[in-house]
């Protein structure tokens, strides 16, 4: 078996991305080039190592076992890039990703917290979505992630090891609504009143599930807008140009004019935010990281 360090760049790729298409496309490759250095790769090792669905491209056991391998050589392999550049020692780089609801509401405050108590550190983040993430995880490509789960808060993906995961808080869902609109002044809004109502919603697959309407809402939803960015579509809540739906954690962030409302008449919708990372004893920075955000309030 004779391999790159090329193929190991495409097959990690691929692991993160969920599909040739996406992989190629931040490779810089073709969705053709992508597909068949896939194969030329399958044919090297002698071993089907990509299962490829409708849904997209997910290892087997025998690509996650070379997955392994590969995050091993790729990490030495930028160590020595680092150790031939730079003569002076490095601080700790921590790859933290990051939920997209989690972003306002935790990273601030755990950063400020590692700055006094972690100097030495460094933190990375970047943005994404559970699914996203945890394939981050496990191609090697960041180190933590905070992640979101639904009772009953099954683990983050089928694959094994399980990933090593702890709670950082649970959080119920609400529904942000205008603060002078038709909901002003109140606590709480049943779920029949949500039925005919605009909802600002985020663009998601099946996949990849985000928020915006309520679950489970009944009826057909009347989605009004649509925008990925957290800030846009609560600035439009506060303007008055529909509802959507938000973790209670975001409380403490949110813009003038956007109240928050339970919704009675049906069940509580709880998420859990957790801090995931692949298994095995973790560094000092990871600890850091993790405990930093656990820690915020």
């Amino acid at each position: 078996m004779d391999l790159s360090s090329t193929d190991l760049r495409v097959l990690r790729q691929i692991a993160e991305s969920g599909s040739f298409t996406a992989a190629a496309g931040r490779l810089g490759y073709t969705q053709s080039a992508v597909s068949r250095q896939a194969a030329a790769l399958e044919r090297n090792v002698g071993s089907a190592l990509f299962e490829r669905r409708a849904d997209g491209v997910r290892l087997t056991p025998a690509g996650l076992t070379l997955l392994r391998h590969a995050r091993t050589i790729l990490d030495s392999f930028a160590a020595a890039e680092r150790d031939l550049t730079d003569a002076h020692p490095q601080a700790e780089l921590v790859r933290l990703g990051v939920i997209l609801s989690a972003g306002a509401a935790l990273l601030p405050a755990a950063l400020s917290r590692l700055a006094t108590t972690e100097p030495r550190l460094t933190v990375a983040t970047r943005e994404g979505t559970t699914p996203s993430l945890t394939r981050a995880l496990r191609a090697g490509t960041i180190d933590l992630a905070l992640l979101t789960s639904r009772p009953p808060h099954r683990p983050p993906d089928g694959e094994s090891p399980r990933l090593h995961t702890e709670t950082v808080r649970d959080e119920e869902l609400v529904v942000a609504a205008s603060a002078t609109g038709a909901f002003a002044g109140r606590a709480s809004v049943h779920v029949d009143e949500l039925v005919d109502a605009a909802w600002i919603a985020t663009p998601s697959a099946a996949s990849e599930p985000l928020l915006g309407v309520w679950p489970g809402l009944p009826g057909r939803p009347r989605v009004a807008h649509s925008a990925r960015d957290w800030l846009t579509k609560l600035h439009l809540v506060a303007a008055g140009f529909g509802v959507t739906t938000v973790p209670s954690g975001l409380s403490a962030v949110l813009p003038r004019g956007v109240t928050l409302l339970h919704v009675d008449g049906a069940p509580k919708e709880l998420r859990r935010v957790l801090v995931a990372r692949l298994p095995g004893r973790p560094t000092p920075g990871l600890s850091a990281v993790t405990r930093a955000l656990t820690a915020v309030e």
